[in-house]
């Protein structure tokens, strides 16, 4: 598991994230742990690395 720090799009906290490494290529929704808004989240890994990462707000 990696950890990987980043801003909610929504309340501009410094939020962290568990992302699993073993999977390539990873989106789904999860709710910020500061203000509970939706953010869909989208990682990529490369041999455990993590070479790509997005975090976009939801309109609720």
């Amino acid at each position: 598991m990696i950890e990987h720090h980043f801003t909610c799009p929504h309340c501009w906290e410094s939020i962290s994230m568990l992302f699993d490494s073993s999977i390539s290529k990873q989106s789904y929704v999860e709710d910020c742990e500061v203000c509970c808004n939706p953010i869909q989240v989208t990682s990529e890994f490369i041999n455990t690395e993590l070479v790509g990462f997005q975090a976009d707000s939801i309109e609720q």
